[in-house]
């Protein structure tokens, strides 16, 4: 037999779906933007963070960056290298965040993207 949930409990689930309905309703090109940043950056540096992506993205919608990384996680682009740092986002109170770096199967589609972007370059030029 399952257990009943508070109203406590059911208001706090329901909050948490809303949430995530609002994260899922962001854009493609919001999407498009992270893929892209997080491909950048594991091309340019070995290992980086939410951190990193911050400095250089458009504010987006709240949550919205920790879910567009965690898709990339569970899509084989990005692991886990096993460290932590402090957020520098103020909002956060230093919240311990994950360092990612490129699986092989990221780098590869980051190099697959920068020589179609080059060849465009060239092609225009």
């Amino acid at each position: 037999m399952t257990r009943r949930l508070t109203v406590a409990e059911r208001l706090a689930s329901d909050g948490k779906n809303l949430l995530l309905a609002d994260i899922v309703k962001q854009s493609e090109w919001s999407q498009f933007l992270v893929e892209q940043a997080v491909l950048h950056f594991g091309l340019l540096h070995h290992e980086f963070s939410a951190n990193s992506l911050r400095d250089v993205l458009p504010e987006l919608g709240h949550g919205y960056l920790g879910a567009a990384i965690n898709s990339l996680r569970s899509g084989g682009i990005i692991e886990h290298t096993g460290r932590m740092v402090p957020s520098t986002s103020p909002a956060t109170h230093g919240h311990r965040l994950a360092v990612w770096t490129l699986t092989d199967r990221g780098i590869q589609i980051a190099r697959q993207r920068r020589n179609a972007r080059l060849q465009q370059r060239e092609a225009a030029a």
